[in-house]
């Protein structure tokens, strides 16, 4: 049970949060590269014309049998998956809590005390889920970093729940 987190307190829907089931979310984001690049916004629409318009383009050049490439690319990143350092933002969990409109503060539970941050400020957190592919056994299930990347030497580590105020 020590690998679960719930969002509980002043809002309409308590949420339970299981890191575990992260790494194959889509929403995830590769902390190697988050913190010096920022994040990056996706536009789905523009992807999926970009990747449709490079397998046409595949075909039309090699005929529509799949080249070997594809099995790479998709070898690549399992292998990115398995051995890369993950986190996962805490504004959708935390919009899906709704918070209710006289609630301004959230509390983060840890095993060493109470962190309180103001609700404007926890809606840019980022949850750490994943160090070198392994999930964080020791210090975790999470570790929590600022939206300004402020507390990037120290983490908040050893999250046990999330209660809004």
């Amino acid at each position: 049970m020590g690998k679960i987190i719930t969002i509980t307190g002043k809002v309409n829907y308590p949420i339970t949060l299981d890191p575990g089931t992260w790494i194959f979310d889509d929403r995830r984001i590769d902390l190697t590269t988050f913190f010096t690049d920022g994040l990056v916004e996706h536009d789905d629409l523009e992807e999926y014309t970009k990747a449709v318009s490079k397998h046409w383009d595949r075909e039309i050049m090699e005929g529509a049998v799949f080249p070997p490439t594809l099995k790479t690319e998709k070898k690549f990143e399992k292998e990115k998956v398995l051995t890369g350092t993950f986190g996962i933002l805490f504004k959708p969990f935390l919009t899906n809590a709704e918070p209710l409109n006289d609630a301004s503060v959230l509390a983060i539970r840890t095993a060493d005390g109470e962190v309180e941050l103001p609700l404007n400020i926890a809606y840019e957190l980022i949850l750490k889920f994943s160090d070198s592919g392994k999930p964080l056994q020791s210090d975790g299930p999470v570790h929590i970093y600022y939206g300004d990347h402020s507390n990037l030497q120290k983490p908040i580590k050893n999250v046990r729940e999330f209660i809004v105020k």
